[in-house]
C-alpha cells in the first residue's frame, strides 16, 4: 500500500517560503535544510510533510496541482495567512456558495483554505 509522505513545492527563495510554510501550518523542519531542499513535517512527525525544492520553474496558472488545507476557522485562518505573506486569488470560476477560499504563498503557489465547520 502506498502513502504520501511529501508533497514538494517548487521555490526561487528557500529560506522565504521555509518560515511562510512553517508559520503558516506549524511545521518544522526534519532536519537541516540542505542547500536547495527542506522538509517540513508536523511537529509530532506523524502526517504529510511538505518539501521544499529550490529550483527554478516557470509557475503555471492554473496550477496543475494545489494544496487543499482544511479549517473550521477559514475568516481567521485566511486573515492569518494574508498577515504572513499570502495573498488572495481571484478566480471567475468560483462559485457565489464555495466553501473554499483561494491564496497563494509569496511566491505566488496556490492553496484553497476550506472551511469545513459546516460540512457533515
Amino acid at each position: 500500500m502506498l502513502r504520501i509522505g511529501s508533497i514538494v513545492i517548487r521555490v526561487d527563495n528557500l529560506e522565504r517560503q521555509m518560515g511562510f510554510w512553517q508559520a503558516a501550518l506549524g511545521y518544522v523542519p526534519r532536519h537541516d535544510p540542505s542547500g536547495d531542499f527542506v522538509i517540513l513535517q508536523p511537529p509530532d512527525g506523524v502526517g504529510t510533510c511538505i518539501s521544499l525544492d529550490r529550483v527554478p520553474a516557470t509557475l503555471q496558472i492554473p496550477p496543475r496541482l494545489h494544496l487543499d488545507l482544511y479549517t473550521d476557522q477559514q475568516d481567521a485562518e485566511v486573515q492569518r495567512l494574508l498577515a504572513l505573506g499570502a495573498t488572495r486569488v481571484e478566480w471567475n470560476k468560483r462559485p457565489a456558495d464555495a466553501d473554499y477560499v483561494i491564496l497563494a504563498d509569496p511566491e505566488g503557489n496556490r492553496f484553497c483554505v476550506v472551511d469545513t465547520a459546516q460540512q457533515p
